[in-house]
């Protein structure tokens, strides 16, 4: 039987109202070198969550890559896939995405119904998550492969609707995204009304790649965040958010108390 440790840490977080911070790996662009050294900062940081993906996966080894992670580090494993070949023995669990703000079948339930049986020969722990896409300033991966229209960085409300839709769903986390290489984040505007509206725990990833925007993010109401690029062009991002982090959720719970 598959247990729900990693669920549970982040439901344990978010009802203590305890900020989450994640490194994304994506297995094309890093070498082992380099994905040791963002490992020991992560590491020797408060990061909270490794996630491992990516869009499309061409010239390197999701088996590998998360084998390497788990060898280096004791901090959970969580599969962040593109497609339902990206699926790992060696992660700890991994979110089972639908791009709800989307209208393409493949990503509603075509490439889930493919990864299904496939995730039940694991010992994974399995992560209901409603994906939403949003145009942060270019076309990136994300939205070219899905082939879908990403919701306007400056329409909240259909952010919030989808969101909520999702959740009613049954979908237990709520990820927004902008997608890798997104020139902007997500407007504070989006994620505040988002989590206005929902109940579970809000993930924010894309284009973040300063503390000073990850904190406005906390601020605006995320649950967690998420960064990859940034940490790629800037590994010493990683420790400076996470310090952050960890201030904020300090400050937080004095003020509170």
């Amino acid at each position: 039987m598959k247990n729900n440790n990693v669920y549970k840490s982040i439901e344990s977080k978010f009802n203590n109202k305890v900020k989450m911070f994640g490194v994304l790996i994506d297995p094309d662009k890093q070498n082992v070198k380099e994905l040791l050294e963002t490992v020991k900062a992560c590491n020797e940081s408060d990061v909270d969550y490794f996630f491992v993906g990516g869009s499309i996966i061409t010239q390197g080894d999701m088996q590998k890559t998360t084998r390497l992670i788990k060898e280096n580090s004791t901090k959970p494993i969580i599969i962040f896939p593109g497609n339902p070949d990206q699926i790992s023995k060696y992660a700890d669990a991994i979110l089972f995405l639908t791009l709800i703000s989307g209208r393409n079948p493949e990503f509603l339930i075509g490439h889930q119904v493919t990864a299904a049986p496939i995730i039940q020969k694991t010992k994974l722990e399995v992560i209901p998550t409603g994906y939403l896409l949003v145009d942060c300033g270019t076309t990136t991966t994300a939205i070219y492969v899905s082939d879908t229209n990403p919701i306007p960085h400056s329409n909240a409300e259909i952010a919030a609707n989808t969101a909520l839709a999702g959740e009613y769903l049954g979908l237990k986390l709520t990820y927004i995204d902008g997608g890798s290489g997104a020139k902007k984040c997500i407007s504070k505007a989006m994620i505040s009304k988002t989590k206005e509206a929902l109940n579970g725990p809000l993930i924010i990833g894309g284009g973040i790649r300063t503390s000073e925007a990850a904190k406005e993010i906390y601020k605006a109401g995320a649950d967690i965040i998420i960064i990859g690029n940034g940490a790629e062009e800037n590994r010493n991002l990683i420790k400076e958010i996470a310090q952050m982090k960890s201030t904020f959720n300090v400050l937080k719970h004095t003020s509170s108390n």
